[in-house]
């Protein structure tokens, strides 16, 4: 079993922040800040009553920047083929 710790409400927020706002994954955040992964996902399950669903909120954030990436990506290719004739 693991070790019991408080985590302090500013850490709590920061981790949720950067979960929220930053669309870091929650298993990243939690290695980051040394917390639980477990730990991280029942706040998230917590705050999701009141502030919507996170999580489907980042997933969507982390799908929308590969789709952009993909999207440059294709542009690139394109232009190159487009220089070649």
């Amino acid at each position: 079993m693991g070790s019991f710790r408080v985590i302090s409400k500013e850490i709590k927020e920061q981790i949720l922040n950067r979960i929220k706002n930053d669309g870091m994954v929650a298993a990243q955040a939690a290695k980051d800040a040394g917390v639980s992964p477990k730990t991280v996902y029942a706040w998230l399950a917590k705050g999701i009553e009141k502030d919507g669903n996170v999580l489907e909120m980042n997933k969507l954030k982390r799908e929308n920047q590969l789709l952009l990436q993909l999207i440059g990506k294709l542009t690139l290719e394109k232009e190159q083929i487009r220089g070649k004739k």
